[in-house]
């Protein structure tokens, strides 16, 4: 069971899986059917040597995204300006959107996490909201 996810701009996305006990198993995802755009950027992030480490800590104004962690486990943290929230992402078929003026954390990461994410455009530094003062000024909320 899936804790809801009570952040704006954000939700699941469960990526068909074939399991074959001897075969391992085979997880598919296709853009503009199981992932809601057009995939222009995919990256995966592994050899997290540091579990202290915290990655994310940002926004973007118009990127979207969709995060899995295919092996091992992580903290995602989920942040909307009103509603904070923290996901264990632990199942390699079940994604969760990472949708525009939504700050996003990744944290707590287990021995060979591997998350990977497919993005709705190409790498554009302007596009990101690096600082939360920032972040909280674009969508309209004084600290």
């Amino acid at each position: 069971m899936l804790d809801p996810l009570s952040v704006k701009n954000s939700g699941y996305i469960t990526l068909k899986k074939v399991r074959d006990e001897r075969d391992g198993n085979l997880v598919i995802a296709e853009a503009m059917k199981d992932i809601p755009f057009e995939i222009k950027r995919v990256y995966f992030i592994n050899q997290l040597e540091n579990s202290v480490s915290i990655r994310g800590q940002h926004a973007h104004h118009e990127l979207e995204q969709v995060i899995f962690c295919i092996s091992g486990s992580f903290v995602l943290g989920l942040d909307d300006g009103v509603n904070k929230q923290r996901i264990i992402m632990n199942k390699d078929n079940v994604g969760v959107i990472l949708g525009k003026k939504l700050w996003h954390t990744m944290e707590e990461f287990s021995s060979g996490c591997v998350l990977l994410v497919f993005a709705s455009d190409y790498y554009n530094e302007s596009d990101y909201i690096r600082d939360y003062a920032e972040f909280q000024k674009v969508i309209g909320k004084n600290s």
